[in-house]
C-alpha cells in the first residue's frame, strides 16, 4: 500500500472531507501521477482518507492511501509534484510504502486551545484539571441519526493542561481515534455543559498525532 502523510491547516481545515477528496483526485492529474482506477462501468480513483477531519480542524497528521499505475513515479519524488499543485494549507509531509491497516490506527493525539478574550479565569486550570479526573463524565452527542448520551471518559485516555499565555489554556490528550472514536471538539461540550462559567470564549483544535495501541506514531 502506497501512503501519504500530509497537513491540513490555514483555510483549508474548511474543506469537507469530499472536497479533499476532489482536490487530491485533482492534484494527482496535475501533477501528471496516474493512479490506479477500479473496473467496471463507472472507474473511480483508488484514494482514501483515513479518519475523515472535522470540518475547522487543523492537522498534522492526516493519512491517504492509494494506488499508482506501475511505473507512474517514485514514492520520493511524489511529494514534491503533489506539493507543487496543492492548495495553500495542503502539504504533503513524506510519501512511503506501509503494510500496516487503518484499523491499526486506535488513538490520536489533539491539542484543543482554549482562547478567553477577558483572560483565564481565576481558578479555571485546577477546575478544569479536577473536572477531567471524573470517573464518568457524559454529554448529549448530537448526529444524523438523533441525540444520544455518551460517556466519554473511557475514551479519554490521557490530558495535560498548561497555561499557554494569560488568555489561553493548552490541553493536550490523547482520545480513542475509532470503534468508537471521540470528537475532541466534545472536550470542549463537556466544559461548555457542567462548567458553564468556565467555558472559552473561543476553542482552537489541532490533530497532532495518530497512533497505535502503544500510543506508538501510526505510519
Amino acid at each position: 500500500m502506497n501512503r501519504l502523510l500530509f497537513e491540513k491547516r490555514g483555510d483549508a481545515v474548511y474543506l469537507s472531507h469530499l472536497d479533499l477528496m476532489r482536490v487530491f483526485q485533482r492534484a494527482f492529474k496535475r501533477a501528471d501521477i496516474l493512479i490506479w482506477h477500479s473496473q467496471g462501468f463507472s472507474p473511480r480513483a483508488y484514494v482514501s482518507i483515513a479518519l475523515p477531519l472535522p470540518v475547522g480542524m487543523e492537522s498534522r497528521c492526516e493519512i491517504l492511501d492509494f494506488e499508482i499505475e506501475d511505473g507512474a513515479v517514485e514514492l520520493p519524488a511524489l511529494a514534491g509534484r503533489l506539493n507543487a499543485v496543492l492548495p495553500a494549507g495542503i502539504r504533503v509531509l513524506s510519501a512511503y510504502e506501509s503494510a500496516r491497516k487503518v484499523k491499526e490506527l486506535t488513538r490520536l493525539q489533539a491539542e484543543v486551545t482554549l482562547e478567553y478574550d477577558g483572560g483565564i479565569p481565576e481558578g479555571a486550570q485546577q477546575a478544569l484539571g479536577a473536572f477531567f479526573t471524573r470517573e464518568s463524565i457524559v454529554i448529549t452527542k448530537h448526529s444524523k441519526k438523533g441525540d444520544k448520551e455518551v460517556d466519554i471518559k473511557p475514551l479519554l485516555h490521557s490530558l495535560e493542561m498548561t497555561a499557554r499565555n494569560q488568555n489561553e489554556l493548552r490541553l493536550v490528550c490523547v482520545l480513542s481515534a475509532q470503534n468508537p472514536g471521540l470528537n475532541p471538539q466534545l472536550l470542549v461540550s463537556a466544559i461548555e455543559t457542567y462548567l458553564p462559567e468556565r467555558k472559552p470564549d473561543f476553542a482552537r483544535i489541532c490533530r497532532m498525532e495518530v497512533l497505535d495501541d502503544g500510543n506508538t506514531p501510526f505510519r
